[in-house]
Parts: structure tokens; sequence; C-alpha cells
């Protein structure tokens, strides 16, 4: 019976040493990124793309992720293999994330692969705000505060293959949101550099916006072509 209670009490510890250090990477960050990208641009690529099983998305920005990032420009990743990501748990969602959330990776599939990626390698690092369906609800929730596409068209920059000057296009979307977005870019199939991914940051409880403590690495030059989808 002795020897019983000791595996019994080493078995609870161990549990709670894993629970401390789940908590702990999951509460290791500063605030969010929220990513959204331009499907136009994740196409016009030599790579291509594949429209989801649904069917093509609409022409407007599509959530990439929300991820926990640190003031040092560092980020956690893949925080707790113990609670994967689960379809079921989002089910009241999936609609809506067909729609703000579509996949684009080929083949075609429904989004399941690139949604379990997300929460997987991001969502798991946030556990001590957000639970799984709550990450991806805020998610989404945050992509019905800023209207991006409609914050560039108001200013004049529409997606038909033009270039516009970046220092436009972030004025533009600090103009309606409140604050200083990062650009990411990528390039066509020509090489010519476009519009690809818009960052904003959001505070370390989820709870909405701020200014971005620390911007990514890169740059995109003076003017980009913001490709038609």
């Amino acid at each position: 019976m002795k020897m019983q209670s000791i595996k019994v009490l080493l078995l609870i510890k161990l549990l709670t040493l894993h629970s401390l250090l789940v908590l702990s990477a999951s509460q290791d960050f500063d605030f969010f990124y929220f990513v959204q990208q331009w499907p136009g641009s994740y196409c016009d690529t030599k790579q291509g793309c594949c429209y989801p099983s649904t069917g093509k998305p609409e022409s407007d920005f599509g959530i990439h992720g929300l991820w926990p990032n640190r003031n040092d420009g560092s980020y956690p990743s893949n925080c707790d293999s113990s609670t994967p990501f689960d379809a079921s748990k989002i089910s009241d969602l999936t609609n809506q994330m067909r729609s703000d959330w579509p996949t684009l990776s080929c083949p075609s599939n429904n989004g399941l692969t690139f949604w379990g990626h997300e929460w997987d390698k991001h969502g798991t690092c946030s556990e001590s705000v957000l639970n799984q369906h709550a990450y991806f609800a805020t998610a989404l929730s945050l992509k019905n505060e800023i209207n991006l596409l409609q914050a560039l068209e108001r200013a004049g920059i529409q997606p038909n293959g033009q270039k516009y000057s970046i220092s436009d296009i972030k004025s533009a979307i600090k103009g309606a949101s409140g604050y200083t977005p990062w650009i990411e870019c990528n390039n066509d199939s020509s090489g010519n550099s476009q519009l690809y991914q818009i960052y904003l940051c959001v505070d370390s409880s989820a709870s909405g916006f701020i200014e971005c403590p620390v911007f990514p690495n890169g740059s995109c030059g003076s003017s980009i072509e913001f490709p038609s989808f």
C-alpha cells in the first residue's frame, strides 16, 4: 500500500508540473499580431493557389491568424500538445470562418487543416486568456471591427494591379483604425512586390487593438502593387 501511495503521489506531482509548464508557456507573451492576407497576392505567385472546396472566397482580406508575440520580437509556438485542434468545438463558427478565414492552399480543402495549424501553433500559446472557441471567435470579431478593404478603397487604393505608395496604404489603415499597421509584401509571378499581409496589434488579454510594441523584420519598398482577385 505504501508503494502504491508513493506512485499516486508521484503521478500527481508530474501532472501538476505539466499543468504549471503549460500555463507558464501559455502566458509567455506580451501582445498579439492580428494578421490578414489579401487573397489576390496569395494566388498571384509562381506557386499559385487553390480555392476552398466550398468555392472561391470573396474579394476581401481574410484572416491568417492571431499570433501571441513578445516585446523582443520573439514568439512562443506549439505550447500545449494536450489540447489539439477539435473542429467540434467551433462548429457554430464554421460558416463565418469559411467566409472570413478561408484557406487557399493546395489541394483544395475545407479549411480544417489551416485552422488546426493556427490553433496548434499559435492558439495553444494563448490558453491563459482564450480557449479554442474563444480564440477563433475573437479573431472573427477583430476582423469585423476594422474593414481593411473599405479603408483602402476610401483612400483611392483599389485592388486593380496598380502600384500604390506604401506610406499611403499605412495612412489609410491608420486613419480608419487609429493604429499603425505593418505591411508584408510578397512577389507576383513576374517578381513584382505586392501587398500581401497587414498586421495590427492586440493587447495581451485580446480585448482590443493597441499600437504595436515591435514590428516584424522586412520591408516592401516605397511602392507596391495591389492585385485584383
